[in-house]
């Protein structure tokens, strides 16, 4: 019996694959119960570089949200990870949500990206 996790795996590695041979940056999106993590990430030949990164976990965030397992923090590291995006000139990205399902607080993240200035 395959259990929850095991078939996100599938899915995210499948997702993966496809976006290796493409060469794009990738905004990979991790998330836990009380965090959420997002990074911009360029594959080279089996090699990979963060160019820039968000997370619930830096400080300034945590102030701003007591509690970071929410969609307004979810939506605050959208915001930021496109700021931080375009003050690196990235604009074009692959959305890889590894494996996720595109709800809730991987949807919010992705509105805030793409209203912020990152295109998918």
């Amino acid at each position: 019996m395959i259990n929850k996790n095991e078939r996100r795996l599938r899915r995210c590695k499948k997702i993966r694959l496809f976006y290796k041979k493409n060469n794009k940056l990738r905004l990979v999106v991790y998330k836990t119960s009380k965090h959420i993590y997002a990074q911009i990430i360029k594959e080279y030949n089996n090699t990979s570089n963060v160019l820039v990164f968000a997370s619930t976990l830096e400080k300034r965030n945590i102030l701003n949200n007591i509690y970071t397992g929410n969609q307004i923090s979810a939506g605050n590291i959208g915001k930021i990870i496109a700021k931080r995006a375009l003050i690196k000139n990235i604009k074009n990205v692959v959305f890889d949500r590894s494996g996720y399902k595109y709800h809730g607080r991987i949807k919010k993240l992705a509105d805030n990206a793409r209203k912020y200035g990152l295109n998918f």
